[in-house]
């Protein structure tokens, strides 16, 4: 059941349930906009409703119940302490017998250009090493530093909600850089974040990117 007054006022002139697909090419970047659908998909549909940019950001948690027990098959903005106050039971992670679920391949969410993530400390030294290779974009949780080599620096906001919001759309605008590498700094640890961590894991697994340490 959505939330947004545009998909109501769709349901309602439908008269019935509607089914689709992700309005995105498959495995690449969710489209938080009307325009990154118009981006992504072009002709192939016949019309886009424009509700606005998305208010979340990332897909939704999905929870399993048909087992007993609550198993969250793709963290979203409702992290697992909500849902534990919610249900008055633990929260568990999937096994390898838990259903399929939307969005958790292990490959996702992927730019066009090699995505790579790397850790806080070896942010700068990942950047200048692989800026000797081609032009380099980053998406980091600090201020771009005075001497560093990266073409394009963006800052990420440092509270979760914030970051989950602009993540899809700043992929897509460092996408659109033409910049060699997208380097992105690991955000901060903790329940709130595991949303986001899950889907940069997911989209550097589907960007081909070079390892960490695989530096010149």
């Amino acid at each position: 059941m959505p939330a947004h007054p545009v998909a109501h006022a769709l349901l309602e002139a439908f008269g019935g349930g509607i089914a689709g697909p992700s309005a995105n090419r498959f495995g690449r970047i969710s489209p938080t906009t009307a325009h990154h659908v118009l981006d992504e998909l072009g002709d192939r549909v016949d019309l886009v409703l424009d509700g606005g940019s998305c208010t979340v950001g990332i897909e939704s948690t999905i929870v399993d119940l048909s087992s007993g027990a609550a198993v969250v098959l793709r963290p979203g903005q409702i992290a697992v302490g909500d849902l534990e106050a919610a249900l008055g039971v633990p929260v568990s992670s999937p096994s390898a017998t838990s259903p399929r679920a939307s969005g958790t391949l292990a490959t996702h969410y992927a730019p066009t250009r090699p995505l790579l993530l790397v850790a806080p400390q070896t942010l700068e030294a990942a950047v200048r090493a692989h800026a000797a290779r081609g032009p380099v974009a980053v998406l980091a949780c600090r201020a771009r530093p005075a001497d560093t080599p990266a073409k394009v620096w963006e800052v990420a906001p440092s509270i979760a909600e914030d970051y989950a919001r602009m993540l899809y759309a700043g992929l897509r605008d460092l996408d659109r850089t033409e910049c060699a590498l997208l380097v992105v700094e690991v955000p901060p640890a903790g329940p709130e974040w595991a949303a986001v961590h899950d889907r940069l894991r997911r989209a550097a697994a589907g960007s081909a990117a070079p390892a960490e340490n695989d530096t010149p």
